[in-house]
């Protein structure tokens, strides 16, 4: 049976970050994962994951000056120090919490070599600092329908980036609600890049609501996923249509091949 993380960055938005974790508990959510948990401190994410026996499988780095149209900077050639001071944030606070992985994000660039240079230099970087804690790193491809500009944005260059700079603790985190924008085709991408892929995000095209209709049969591609062998546990990423709880008839259809 499919086992779903809720994404605290988008679901039980309501309530402040210990409190979510508990409510995706009672929902019936095999893990969580969040984006910018820094408010928060660790020793209360922690706690609160010990409470309900859940696992946090990831955060972002922090995306910089989100009201300047910053999202992410490991990409950008001028802000190297700002950008390793984040990485260097992120992976402190997910060692003290208990977080699975970080996701590096790489911003908003004009795709030139500097931007990609600067983008495999801070991810080496940042693979460095994770691995003494036995952390994954992520990169993850954005749509740039949403993200216009965003550096990373097919599964070709994240596969690349993971392919030149092998490191064991680099992953893809495939996110099938930007992958089906940018290139469709999910069955036969998820197929080849499943050794590279650390984490599998879902939501519904293109709404990016929940993953019950629009463009993908979730209940079909989920099935495909684990016949593929992948064990992780699939990221519930999506902005409900109304209130969280009132919207989750779609985790048990698809946890009991119902959808």
């Amino acid at each position: 049976m499919t086992k779903f993380s809720a994404n605290l960055g988008f679901l039980f938005t309501e309530l402040d970050l210990p409190q979510a974790i508990h409510a995706a508990k009672a929902a019936g959510f095999d893990a969580v994962e969040c984006h910018f948990p820094y408010e928060t401190p660790p020793e209360q994410m922690k706690a609160a994951l010990g409470e309900t026996g859940l696992r946090m499988l990831g955060l972002n780095t922090w995306p910089g000056n989100r009201e300047a149209g910053d999202f992410g900077l490991a990409a950008l050639p001028d802000r190297i120090p700002e950008a390793r001071a984040e990485i260097a944030r992120a992976v402190e606070y997910a060692a003290a919490a208990g977080v699975d992985a970080v996701h590096v994000m790489a911003g908003r660039t004009d795709s030139g070599t500097a931007a990609e240079d600067c983008f495999r230099s801070n991810l080496n970087h940042a693979c460095d600092l994770a691995a003494k804690h036995g952390i994954n790193v992520l990169i993850e491809p954005i749509n740039t329908r949403d993200v216009a500009g965003y550096h990373l944005s097919t599964t070709d260059h994240a596969e690349r980036i993971v392919d030149a700079l092998a490191r064991p603790n680099l992953k893809i985190m495939f996110d099938c609600y930007h992958m089906q924008i940018m290139q469709g085709d999910l069955a036969k991408n998820l197929e080849r890049l499943l050794p590279k892929i650390g984490h599998i995000q879902i939501a519904a095209v293109p709404d990016r609501a929940e993953p019950d209709h629009g463009e993908v049969d979730y209940r079909w591609l989920l099935a495909h996923i684990a016949a593929l062998g992948y064990q992780g546990i699939i990221g519930a990423e999506y902005h409900p249509k109304d209130t969280t709880t009132g919207g989750l008839g779609w985790m048990d259809d698809l946890k009991n091949d119902r959808c």
